[in-house]
């Protein structure tokens, strides 16, 4: 029965330290400089660059675009959480659990920089925002913009950041940050005389 009592404690330990974890994390994380004390590895460039890009003016990519917008309720820009920190309890446990990992490897002194990505932005953290599409007609000059057609904003099996990458600075600052080798291979999907 000894260890019957041992799983009773903890269980108990974790019911309490799962909340205040996650309170505190969530305080931490408001501050852009608390996430990239963690990833800012001298001779790994990664976040150092998307850091850098970040608070630079004029803004070099989306996300440094979003940083200057301002978020609403509030003044202040962006923040890395505001994109990063999940939408839905799913998306945020899932953010949550990438945190816990990455602190767990960090603690023992084992973690290792990414080189990008591993859990992609999801749709649902680009449409908190940005809820609905600019379905205003172009000028008669101009061609039609894409969320003008409807049959473009429907699920098409294109997330967002296939099209809108938020840290690359090779995008077009009039077009929103996108590049034509970005989108057209997204367009050959329906449009195979977009493939290059």
């Amino acid at each position: 029965m000894n260890w019957l009592r041992w799983l009773a404690l903890a269980g108990a330990a974790g019911s309490v330290a799962f909340p205040v974890g996650w309170a505190i994390s969530d305080r931490l994380e408001r501050d852009n400089d608390f996430c990239t004390r963690c990833h800012l590895e001298p001779d790994v460039p990664l976040h150092i660059d998307l850091r850098r890009a970040f608070d630079r003016r004029p803004p070099p990519n989306l996300a440094s675009a979003h940083a200057r917008a301002g978020v609403r309720g509030r003044d202040a820009g962006f923040r890395c959480i505001d994109c990063h920190g999940g939408a839905s309890l799913a998306g945020r446990s899932r953010v949550k659990a990438l945190a816990a990992i990455d602190a767990f490897w960090y603690l023992l002194g084992t973690f290792e920089e990414p080189s990008g990505m591993a859990w992609p932005l999801w749709d649902e953290d680009c449409q908190k925002c940005h809820d609905a599409f600019d379905t205003t007609a172009s000028e008669a000059w101009q061609p039609p913009r894409f969320h003008e057609s409807p049959v473009h904003n429907v699920d098409l099996g294109v997330d967002c950041v296939q099209c809108h990458r938020a840290h690359d600075s090779a995008g077009n600052p009039e077009h929103f940050f996108i590049a034509a080798e970005w989108v057209r291979p997204q367009c050959a999907r329906c449009h195979p005389r977009y493939e290059d």
